[in-house]
């Protein structure tokens, strides 16, 4: 009986304890899977809190690209926004104006026609200057310049460069209209460059142009001079009259060229998307000079006058050389007459110290020697005459001043 007893009490316990067990597990369960509902809620609820955010940065975003498309600001490359740009730079381009002599009628009465074209403000030498064209002030008078804000001063021309078509004018302006541009060197410059031209265009002030460098080391013919000039820089930005003496810059707002001409067809028309500009290695090497001197007068001289060699005129030389610049006119005592060379003889390369250069036509030679040779300098210059190649050296000459 008392075993009995034991055996039912002992069962009981087992029971007892099974049951326990049970319920702890279920119970742990139970917790386990509420921590864990608890948790992926939480996950569900913090995405949800994340494509929330998203959203609204898109609606954001969008509403920004609405707003800045309304206001037609253009980003380009490395975030440029053209209309920025012209806000920087349109304060230091000016309108200069004059009245130039164009000839005298029948009684010999002298009569005038206004000159106008553009300028930029510079202080390459801690001295404020307006930088221009030669040929917007040649021979005029009464010259002014017209700030953005429509003050307008009298100027005088202090410096000019009619070789390289340069000027530069003091105006008799407050300080605070003086706003210089920074000048960038244009070596640096590659076909394909994007740049912008701000002037005056048929008397439209403050107008802006936008094109790419299309072509380098071109030289212009000019009618006030027998020289042409070198180095000029071809640019898509449209170019017309008004713009001349204006800057041609760069994305960052430098200078790189002084917006000159429109290239002109045989036929008397203009090109289209055919612009040239003066380089800006000129102005940094001539405007100290013009400032202190009025002039510059350290162009290379090498005193012959030629053309381009083409395969024609080679079949007709019977010569293989169909690059180069052919002779034809070679200077009485002039540096080239002094070192030999001759008319018909065929300059290939030109070679200053380290720097030498394959001489593909006039460009490539007028270019070199504006660019990397001065006066009394010896150069070596590579011809081909009679079908043999001869090296002779050229001490180059100054440039005679304009008859």
């Amino acid at each position: 009986m008392e075993n009995t007893q034991k055996s039912k009490t002992t069962g009981f316990s087992t029971v007892l304890i099974t049951v326990i067990i049970i319920v702890s597990l279920m119970t742990g369960g139970l917790v386990g899977y509420s921590i864990s509902n608890s948790s992926t809620s939480a996950k569900i609820d913090d995405l949800q809190n994340q494509l929330s955010t998203l959203q609204e940065q898109i609606l954001n975003l969008n509403l920004t690209q609405s707003i800045t498309n309304e206001n037609n600001t253009y980003y380009l490359g490395d975030n440029v926004s053209l209309s920025q740009l012209y806000e920087q730079v349109k304060d230091s381009v000016v309108v200069v104006q004059g009245v130039a002599l164009q000839g005298y009628d029948f009684w010999g009465r002298p009569y005038y026609a206004e000159a106008q074209g553009s300028g930029f403000v510079s202080n390459l030498t801690g001295q404020f200057v307006i930088v221009t064209n030669y040929h917007v002030v040649e021979g005029a008078i009464n010259v002014t310049v017209t700030f953005t804000d429509g003050e307008a001063y009298a100027a005088n021309v202090t410096g000019s460069d009619p070789y390289a078509d340069l000027a530069v004018l003091s105006a008799n302006a407050p300080q605070y209209e003086y706003k210089p541009l920074r000048v960038a060197s244009s070596s640096t410059l590659k076909v394909g460059d994007p740049v912008v031209a701000v002037g005056t265009p048929l008397g439209l002030t403050g107008s802006m142009t936008s094109g790419i460098v299309s072509a380098l080391g071109r030289t212009v013919s000019v009618d006030w001079s027998s020289y042409a000039i070198a180095n000029c820089i071809q640019t898509t930005a449209p170019i017309n009259p008004g713009n001349s003496g204006g800057p041609l810059l760069n994305y960052c707002g430098e200078v790189v060229g002084i917006t000159s001409y429109t290239a002109i067809t045989s036929q008397g028309v203009a090109a289209q998307g055919l612009g040239l500009a003066i380089p800006s290695s000129t102005i940094l090497r001539e405007i100290e000079a013009l400032i202190t001197k009025g002039s510059y007068n350290s162009h290379p001289w090498l005193g012959i006058s030629g053309e381009d060699m083409t395969f024609e005129i080679a079949q007709s030389m019977k010569t293989s050389v169909t690059y180069g610049v052919l002779i034809t006119q070679v200077a009485s005592g002039g540096p080239a007459a002094k070192a030999g060379l001759q008319v018909d003889d065929i300059v290939i390369e030109v070679n200053a110290t380290s720097i030498a250069a394959r001489i593909r036509g006039m460009d490539d030679l007028s270019t070199f020697l504006e660019e990397y040779a001065i006066p009394n300098q010896t150069v070596n210059v590579t011809i081909v005459r009679n079908n043999q190649t001869m090296t002779l050296p050229v001490e180059l000459g100054t440039r005679p001043k304009p008859t």
